[in-house]
Parts: C-alpha cells; structure tokens; sequence
C-alpha cells in the first residue's frame, strides 16, 4: 500500500516534487479477514481522491461464499457463517448485513444479466416446466408459479434460455413469457415439449406457431388416474407399446387398438386416448436420434431436482 500510495502521489514520504499530485493525510484502520485469521491494517488517506488497495482476495472469497450459499437456499442472515468458512478463519470477524445485501445485490446484477442475455441462432427443440414455490407477498405465503426454459440450438447445445415467476399458469402469463423470449431472439423452434395446460398450448401457437409434444411421462400418469391402482402397471405395459413403434402411423394404431381393447372396461380411459393420442406422438414426426430427448421434460428433471435444495432450506421466500 506504501508503494501504490507513492505511486499515485508522484513522490515518496517527505519528497519534495513538482509532479507531485496531492498529499498523505493521515490513516484509516480497517481490518482484512483472511484464512489465516483477521489483520490489522492501516490504509493511507490522500487529502484529495482516495487510495483503493489491491488486497481484496478476502472480501473475494467471501463472496464466493455467498454465491455458493444462495442457491443451496441460504438466507442472508446465514450468508456471514458461509463467508467465514470460505473466506476466513475461524475466529475472523464476520461480513456486516450491509456487506451481505451488496453482495446478493451484486449476484442478482448478474443472473438477470444471465436471463436478459440476447440468443443468437436457430433454437428447434424448446423444453418448458413449471413448479410452485411459496413466497412472502404483502404479508401472506401465496403459492407463485416459477417456469423454466431450456433450449437447444443447432450445433446441440442446450441451455437456459428462461426464467420466470408469475401468480399461476394462465394463458396471458405463457404468452408474456414467450414474448420476452422471442424478443431476445429465440427463434426457429419446430417443437415445444411440455405438460398439458391450456393456456400454455395457445400461447406456443400464438407466439412461435410450433408443433407440441405432450410430455410423455405427465400423459401416462393422466391416463392411469382413470385405472383402478391394481390394475395399473397391466395398462401401463399395453400402452408403452405404442412407444416401442418405428414410426407415428404405427404407433397411432397401436394407441387405437389398445383403447378400443380397454373401451368398455375403462371407457374415460379410452376417450382420454383418443382426445390425446396426436399431442403425445409428436415427437415421432422428428429425426430418430432425437426422439429419446423430445418425448418428455424429462431433460429438465436435473434442474428440477436442483432447485429443490433452497426449497428444503426455506419454507417460503421474499417478493
């Protein structure tokens, strides 16, 4: 600090020069946690402008801390014991509640960075899912809907490309959504993989006039609530049949013959095959090597399954 301090003045302590810029004014005493415990430093204060040492690995660390502790689902008063354990030693004082809120503060700056970011390129496969999380909203625990989105472009990469939190999964919510993400350039989708909600199946043919495929995993569980439980697994292996076919015609006749077998034992069952045989085979009008990704939302089940670690942490969380 002495150096970069003489550095910026133009001259050494009790140098007398022309280039010289402005003078030492005393110190400030501040202290610098560190894994090896806290120091004590004395920062030198100029009478004009102001010195930024270059020791800043703790507060670093310390946010790094953050960064790892926010998604595992800490709350900002936990936010100091995982800085310290990154950051600092075990008798280091901890970081102030205005350190912590600047430094979720900046950690939000970059995710809405991450999901504002433009998309480049053709984007043929779109996967879309939604869950329910439990946020604070003028003084009540309301149930609010959080929709991901994940794409792939054509060179086969997959990405994010998402985010969104909104009151329930009306048709006005899907299609603001997928507004916003054709603004930000998510074009040349031919498939949209999903559940079956009204309101999103209208909003995918308003906004991106795509082909829909009924997640495969969310229509077997729809037509076996209509099968009494012993009976299940029995219709279950009929119906997976159809999946077993090369090609949609096929798997098209497979699906009838099965419904027409179970007609008069199960006649909702049959009428549900019927209505959604076409939304559930779309996948089959795709390429063969991709088949085995486009037939559910299976591909965002890992995502899925890691964004329940800050649900286990916290019951609820702030608007």
């Amino acid at each position: 600090m002495e150096t970069d301090v003489e550095g910026l003045i133009g001259a050494g302590r009790y140098e007398r020069s022309g280039e010289r810029s402005t003078w030492r004014n005393g110190y400030r005493d501040r202290t610098l946690d560190t894994r090896l415990g806290s120091l004590q430093l004395r920062i030198p204060k100029l009478r004009q402008g102001s010195l930024l040492p270059a020791v800043s690995r703790s507060s670093q660390e310390l946010g790094e801390g953050a960064d790892r502790g926010d998604p595992g689902g800490l709350d900002r008063r936990r936010v100091d014991p995982a800085g310290r354990r990154s950051g600092a030693g075990d008798g280091a004082v901890g970081i102030s509640k205005s350190q912590v809120s600047k430094l979720c503060k900046e950690i939000d700056e970059r995710v809405h960075a991450f999901l504002d970011r433009p998309l480049a390129g053709e984007w043929p496969y779109l996967w879309l899912d939604a869950t329910y999380l439990k946020q604070r909203e003028g003084g009540r625990i309301v149930s609010v809907a959080a929709i991901i989105a994940v794409a792939v472009n054509t060179d086969g990469r997959r990405e994010i490309v998402g985010l969104h939190i909104g009151p329930s999964e009306a048709e006005t919510f899907w299609s603001s959504f997928l507004k916003s993400l054709a603004r930000r350039g998510l074009r040349g989708i031919t498939l949209v993989i999903s559940d079956a909600h009204e309101g999103l199946k209208a909003a995918i043919r308003r906004v991106f006039g795509a082909a829909w495929q009924r997640c495969r995993v969310h229509w077997m569980r729809n037509a076996l609530a209509h099968v009494p439980k012993t009976q299940q697994s029995m219709v279950a292996a009929a119906l997976r049949q159809a999946f077993l076919q090369p090609d949609r015609a096929q798997a098209s006749a497979m699906l009838r013959h099965v419904a027409d077998q179970l007609r008069q034992k199960w006649p909702k069952l049959a009428a549900f095959i019927d209505d959604s045989e076409t939304d559930v085979l779309s996948y089959l009008d795709f390429p063969e090597q991709h088949r085995s990704k486009l037939h559910s939302t299976n591909p965002l089940e890992r995502l899925n399954k890691e964004g329940q670690a800050p649900r286990r942490c916290r019951r609820h969380f702030p608007q």
